[in-house]
């Protein structure tokens, strides 16, 4: 019998609602300051209320930039959700497959191939950043979609996530295939993929949020400005000197690059949380 506390409940939603205010009022006070001018801003006597300018800022950050950006935030954006988009997407279709192959196929030293992409746990892009800068510069891909995506939609973690939910997948569906005459290809397609929809979505939702947050790779690779994504305009848009940082197209940009993450997480929480915390995982 579950026994009924309700100071022990009050404590806790108290505790759950100071949490979440913690983290909302910084970003209550960034929506705040995209409303007002440079000068309300840096005063300090900013109000916690809308101002008057936020449809000239949120104009003028989507469709010119600010002046140290140089680039619309709209085409920063673009260039964010391609990267993100093309992270997702590729580390999904590598890791799905990976797996299928280290699970259903025999071959010699499976097991020690499984392990070593394992392993690559270890090695962040951070660690393997000069190198692969080499590679990526020596093929000519430096201010590209492809040199943004493809050094890092190699996944470790979504081969282990579909490894270990394939090998929940009772073998009587595996029998089942072949004696319907199913080859490798369409037990894949037919039974894995829609018994999958679940950890895809899951996986989708953390590789598209780590594309979107990503800053160093694209830093070091793109000189274009037209290259630039929008994590790195908004470092470029604050500088050390408050008189030049236009801090409400700052702000401006700062809520704009939080909408499409949000986003994807609103409209695939359902599947996000079944495909983490199913029991059979």
């Amino acid at each position: 019998m579950v026994e009924n506390r309700p100071f022990a409940q009050f404590m806790a939603y108290l505790t759950l609602v100071i949490g979440v205010l913690i983290v909302a009022f910084p970003v209550y006070l960034a929506i705040m300051a995209s409303t007002f001018d440079t000068a309300t801003i840096i005063n300090g006597n900013m109000p916690l209320i809308p101002g008057d300018q936020a449809g000239e800022n949120y104009s003028r950050a989507l469709f010119y930039g600010g002046k140290l950006a140089r680039e619309p935030v709209a085409m920063m954006m673009a260039n964010s959700m391609i990267m993100a988009l093309g992270i997702a997407f590729g580390k999904i279709l590598i890791s799905i497959l990976s797996a299928f192959a280290v699970v259903y196929f025999q071959f010699p030293f499976r097991k020690t191939a499984f392990w070593v992409i394992f392993i690559t746990l270890m090695l962040p892009v951070e660690v393997r950043i000069y190198p692969t800068y080499k590679i990526v510069a020596d093929l000519g891909l430096l201010d590209t979609y492809t040199g943004l995506i493809m050094p890092l939609i190699a996944s470790a973690t979504g081969t282990l996530l579909f490894r270990q939910f394939f090998m929940t997948i009772p073998d009587e569906l595996l029998e089942a295939s072949k004696i319907d005459g199913a080859g490798a290809f369409r037990f894949f397609k037919d039974t894995l993929l829609p018994l999958s929809v679940t950890t895809i979505a899951a996986l989708f939702v953390i590789q598209f949020i780590y594309g979107w947050n990503q800053y160093l790779w694209p830093l070091l690779i793109t000189t274009q400005s037209s290259m630039q994504t929008i994590v790195i305009g908004i470092k470029k848009m604050i500088t050390t000197t408050d008189a030049l940082t236009e801090w409400q197209i700052a702000m401006t940009t700062a809520v704009l690059a939080m909408v499409p993450p949000v986003l994807v997480v609103i409209f695939m929480q359902r599947l996000f949380v079944k495909g983490l915390v199913e029991t059979e995982k």
